[in-house]
């Protein structure tokens, strides 16, 4: 998905006008379908992982697993969802920016999820436009740098409680979610049935050791994995595998 026929169909994907989105429109479309959750919320996951199902070394290096491709990829992402999502240790470890450069398009709200308000103010995302969301479960002041605090309840785990999150991500107009990572915050999206689809890239390298792309409720028998469908796209040298989830729990 390069070159100026790929940044024409982008463009008409902006404009809503998928049917001249050529092949970026089978793997954008369903992103601006009517959601069917009762939130209103249309949620996207996202990972870069190697062959071996690694998205970081052991010391959480991970810059970068995808190439070009995959990092124009969340780009693209970014600017068709009104909120990206992240947990703290990706905040920690990355400080991203987390803004829309490599496409044209708007940048999403950044929300961070922080359930025990760890994170200091000096990350960028705390810092620098655009607007950004400090999700946590702990009392405190109404603002964190120049974030805005939204106070969500613990569920049972002691994590942030999920639906009740993306009930209020609705009330302020955000409902295009895309959850960027890192694995953890992905996988208690997935364990909680609160994707709508999930796009997972793999690129050609092997680890050999490293984080696991998802960390998942343990299963004693094959019949107990999560199976679906895919549809894949190629992020030359990577292959990007798209998949509906429609809010299915692990």
């Amino acid at each position: 998905m390069n070159g100026a026929q790929d940044d024409s169909e982008w463009q008409a994907l902006l404009a809503r006008r998928p049917d001249r989105a050529g092949p970026l429109a089978s793997l954008f479309g369903p992103l601006f379908r009517k959601p069917k959750s009762p939130d209103g919320c249309m949620v996207i996951g996202r990972l870069a992982q190697t062959l071996d199902g690694r998205i970081a070394t052991k010391s959480g290096h991970s810059q970068w697993i995808g190439g070009a491709g995959d990092i124009r990829h969340t780009h693209r992402l970014r600017a068709i969802c009104d909120a990206v999502i992240v947990g703290a240790g990706t905040i920690r470890a990355d400080d991203p920016q987390l803004t829309t450069r490599q496409v044209e398009g708007p940048s999403p709200v950044r929300v961070v999820l922080d359930t025990n308000r760890r994170l200091g103010p000096d990350y960028r995302v705390f810092r620098e436009a655009p607007p950004t969301l400090l999700v946590t479960a702990c009392d405190g002041p109404e603002q964190h740098g120049t974030a805005e605090i939204l106070r969500i309840a613990r569920n049972a785990e002691g994590w942030l409680d999920l639906p009740a999150l993306l009930r209020a991500l609705a009330a302020k107009g955000l409902t295009r979610i895309f959850v960027e990572g890192g694995g953890q915050t992905v996988s208690r999206f997935l364990a909680a049935g609160c994707l709508d689809r999930l796009h997972v890239t793999v690129a050609p390298m092997i680890l050999g050791s490293g984080r696991p792309a998802f960390e998942l409720p343990e299963v004693t028998s094959i019949e107990q994995g999560m199976r679906f469908s895919w549809t894949c796209h190629s992020l030359d040298p990577d292959v990007l595998f798209d998949i509906a989830l429609s809010r299915r729990a692990s």
